[in-house]
């Protein structure tokens, strides 16, 4: 089951609402990206990519007033929902326009401060990530901070069974069908591609930056954060 208007499996007028019964602790990784960034230091401007329908821009507007904001997806239809959402913050955050990633390469007049990305490159395939890892390093002002938050990859077969079931065990008592549980399982290993927490820091580690951690992690999902 995929979106009939993005990468996910939710269509953009249902996705706030279904993606918390899809993935558990769906909210913290906005909490956690947060507080995060508020140990670090206040941005002067943060690029959220792969923005979706702008709650995490919403909620770190409060958090942080006198930060700029620039949104980005390759979605019309959720940066349809971002621009409604945000409607109110118009002097604070710039839409740059349906662009995944890789498409930001070099269309940015200011380097961020922070630059997160959350649940939008384990849609890419390994050599893919590595792009948009250098993209986001590129980007970034010194000392800048590069935030996302990905599906991973248990180590074993037998461990990506346990972590599929549990999945699917979320997903039916938060509500949502068997069909929908079974069809959200297939689409490890075909619409989104998880690799390992390791290679993910491994892959931080390459691209350049010089504080690479993993600060948060469940399940199927994880928190990395890394400085350049």
């Amino acid at each position: 089951m995929t979106g009939k208007d993005n990468a996910t499996p939710h269509s953009s007028g249902e996705y706030d609402e279904k993606v918390r019964k899809t993935i558990p602790f769906y909210d913290a990784f906005h909490d956690e990206t947060i507080e995060l960034v508020k140990a670090v230091g206040n941005p002067a401007l943060w690029l959220d990519t792969g923005c979706g329908t702008g709650t995490l821009v919403e909620k770190a507007a409060a958090i942080f007033p006198t930060s700029r904001f620039l949104v980005a997806d390759p979605s019309e239809a959720m940066l349809k929902a971002a621009t409604a959402r945000l409607s109110s913050l118009q002097d604070r955050v710039t839409f740059l326009g349906r662009f995944d990633t890789a498409g930001l390469a070099g269309r940015l007049d200011d380097a961020p401060d922070v630059i997160t990305a959350i649940q939008s490159h384990h849609y890419l395939r390994p050599s893919g990530r590595r792009d948009v890892t250098r993209v986001c390093f590129d980007m970034l002002a010194p000392g800048g901070l590069y935030v996302t938050f990905e599906n991973v990859r248990p180590l074993t077969e037998r461990g990506i069974e346990i972590c599929l079931k549990r999945a699917r065990d979320y997903q039916l008592a938060s509500g949502l069908s068997e069909g929908f549980a079974a069809d959200h399982a297939k689409r490890f290993d075909t619409q989104y591609f998880p690799v390992t927490v390791e290679e993910h820091l491994a892959l931080l580690r390459e691209t350049g930056f010089s504080v690479v951690e993993l600060f948060w992690f469940s399940r199927m999902q994880a928190g990395f954060y890394a400085i350049k």
